[in-house]
């Protein structure tokens, strides 16, 4: 008898998972049957593309549409200029944002839908080639375009061999391929991809330095070399962290941790009159400026300390960088 807490798959359920598995089986069918249909014309696509001294103005309707704002998005995101239009907006006046320069790339299906129709003598009157991805090579769209990438497409994963789905996925793929040809003959690298996503968690990896992060001037502990051990547990007390040594010429010379005040304590409790000299540790971990801050979090890790001197290029102290504000800064 089965009990609520019985796991076995219903018969409605082996439907519905027989279900799922024949949508994913075709939709990676159509999008490894896109191996057949790349040829010099995907090539040609690039050159167009590459060449364009204008932005690549992406359109579609519908599904296609929704695909074609996504391509249009991965392709500013990887170093094209590129711009959505909706086609039925673009029959109402947006298409002005087209100039001559540019490059219209169109996503349907039919290639035969009123409002892209509409749209391309307008297209060819700006002077702006036409690249049209589409399952139907014989459509209007793909009559009146510069250049024709076929999906190949043809039976839908809808049961009713309706509702756009392997015809999507196959016009995406096919939009990240132009992207991705489009990254590499740019030479695009990830310090660019950084660049313009300066707000996500591989852009702040690759952009923020450790100059950007550390603490300065009068909010960093330091104390000179005769100093004595009252002197440098003030200054920490005051201030965050870790304690420099430095020399007149500011070069750091130890520094004094909060375990190196707790194994102190441990040994005298009467220790402000030794000099710092005594308790310092003389081979500091030390990062230098313009340093990538996640570099200065791996050393971190590796040498097992919350806070790093940083210094400069004559090994003058400029600053000091702290665990938690890099943490602070979304950089891990």
């Amino acid at each position: 008898m089965k009990t609520d807490f019985d796991l076995a798959v219903t018969d409605a359920e082996v439907d519905l998972l027989e279900t799922a598995r024949r949508v994913i089986t075709l939709e990676a069918e159509a999008v490894y049957q896109l191996l057949d249909e790349l040829d010099e014309r995907f090539v040609k696509a690039i050159d167009i593309i590459y060449n364009c001294k204008g932005r690549v103005i992406v359109t579609g309707l519908g599904k296609s549409g929704a695909v074609g704002r996504k391509v249009a998005a991965t392709l500013a995101s990887t170093g094209t200029a590129s711009y959505f239009l909706h086609a039925s907006d673009g029959v109402h006046g947006d298409i002005g944002i087209v100039h001559k320069d540019d490059v219209v790339i169109c996503f349907s299906k039919s290639g035969n839908s009123d409002e892209l129709f509409n749209l391309l003598p307008v297209f060819k009157r700006i002077g702006a080639p036409i690249i049209s991805i589409t399952a139907n090579p014989d459509s209007a769209l793909a009559n009146h375009s510069t250049l024709v990438l076929n999906i190949g497409a043809k039976e839908e994963a809808c049961p009713h061999d309706l509702a756009p789905t392997t015809s999507t996925t196959a016009m995406l793929a096919l939009g990240d391929a132009l992207a991705m040809a489009l990254l590499e003959k740019r030479r695009f690298t990830r310090e660019d991809f950084a660049f313009l996503h300066p707000a996500g968690t591989l852009g702040r990896r690759l952009l923020l330095k450790v100059n950007d992060l550390m603490e300065t001037g009068e909010r960093i502990a330091t104390v000179s070399l005769q100093a004595s051990m009252k002197e440098a547990v003030l200054e920490m007390a005051s201030k965050r962290g870790i304690c420099m040594v430095v020399s007149e010429d500011k070069k750091v010379l130890g520094v004094i941790t909060t375990g190196d005040l707790n194994r102190l304590v441990e040994r005298t409790e009467q220790f402000f009159h030794i000099p710092v000299r005594e308790v310092m540790n003389t081979s500091p971990k030390i990062i230098e400026e313009g340093t990538l801050a996640y570099t200065g979090y791996k050393k971190m890790e590796e040498y097992r300390v919350i806070a790093m001197p940083v210094v400069n290029s004559q090994k003058e102290l400029i600053g000091v960088i702290h665990l938690h504000d890099i943490m602070r800064a979304g950089i891990v």
